[in-house]
């Protein structure tokens, strides 16, 4: 049989999440619901207490609302699915559900790359040009930036798609090896040209994730440079006390992301890749809220006046 007459058989798409242990699902499940729930809550909250409290409503937390929106958004696309599979035997999606994972997966991920760039040009502006930093980065300035990084990544997510899909034929089987719609799982199904696959995504990837990480990193040498030319001990701990939790963030994020995309050992060991993956779809999520919360002295003092 041709390959074209294999691909008009692909319509759906098996996911074998977690299938060699399935006599774990239960407890797969109660662990990774609670997590979720956690993941939901923590989020949620921030954005609660950006919007109501006072003294959190200035453009760095501005930043952070947004981050938090988007971890629950994230998050929705890819946990709900995979709990209710733990649970079923039944784990068929469509090969449309399968591409409208993937897009919303890789527009939230480009665009979290996105607005971390921006928080960090943030923290540049407040720490190596504080005196110019309400001029610079006034209420209309601050929601271009978010609204340029919504639109930038899932715009750049619908190209990314449409390359992809024009380019993919499936013809080695329906089964992907993961708990959800990733690239690599599908690239392993795929009979087209694997050079003009790689292309494509090396040349999109790293406009999603080179350039903004580029950004980033430029935006903490000039912090790193400014704080170490403070005189003061005091001096240097208040400004990197305002950059610990971003810096923290953006570690973890760019951390995962790294440990699945480009270490060769996760791409070639199905099982690896789900370990690190996981990090990135639920770990990732549930700690940013944490990390602002517990290293924030402004979040905690919201956090007491809510409760009051």
């Amino acid at each position: 049989m041709g390959p074209e007459n294999t691909t008009l058989r692909v319509t759906e798409f098996i996911i074998l999440g977690f299938g060699d242990l399935k006599e774990l699902g239960p407890l797969f499940f109660l662990v990774f619901g609670i997590v979720y729930l956690a993941t939901i809550s923590g989020n949620l909250l921030l954005v609660v207490l950006v919007s109501t409290q006072r003294g959190l409503q200035t453009p760095m937390y501005f930043f952070l609302a947004n981050l938090s929106c988007l971890e629950v958004c994230y998050t929705c696309n890819i946990v709900p699915r995979m709990l209710v599979d733990l649970l079923r035997e039944n784990r068929v999606i469509s090969m449309a559900g399968c591409i409208i994972q993937l897009y919303f997966f890789g527009a939230l991920g480009s665009t979290e790359c996105y607005l971390l760039a921006v928080m960090s040009y943030d923290r540049y502006l407040a720490v190596c040009r504080p005196l110019h930093y309400q001029t610079l980065m006034h209420g209309a300035i601050c929601v271009g930036l978010v609204a340029g990084s919504w639109v930038g990544g899932f715009t750049v997510a619908a190209v990314f798609q449409a390359a992809m899909v024009s380019s993919l034929t499936f013809c080695s089987g329906n089964e992907i090896d993961h708990f959800f719609c990733d690239l690599k799982p599908l690239q392993k199904l795929s009979c087209s040209d694997p050079h003009l696959v790689n292309l494509v995504c090396m040349s999109l990837t790293a406009l999603v994730t080179l350039v903004p990480f580029g950004l980033t990193l430029a935006s903490y040498w000039r912090i790193l440079s400014t704080v170490l030319h403070v005189s003061s001990m005091a001096g240097r701990q208040k400004a990197f006390s305002t950059c610990s939790s971003h810096l923290a963030v953006v570690t973890l994020f760019y951390g995962t992301l790294i440990l699945v995309y480009a270490v060769p050992l996760a791409g070639q060991v199905p099982v690896v890749n789900k370990i690190f993956s996981l990090l990135y779809t639920i770990v990732t999520p549930m700690c940013n809220p944490l990390i602002y919360s517990l290293k924030n002295k402004d979040v905690k003092d919201a956090l007491r006046k809510l409760r009051i």
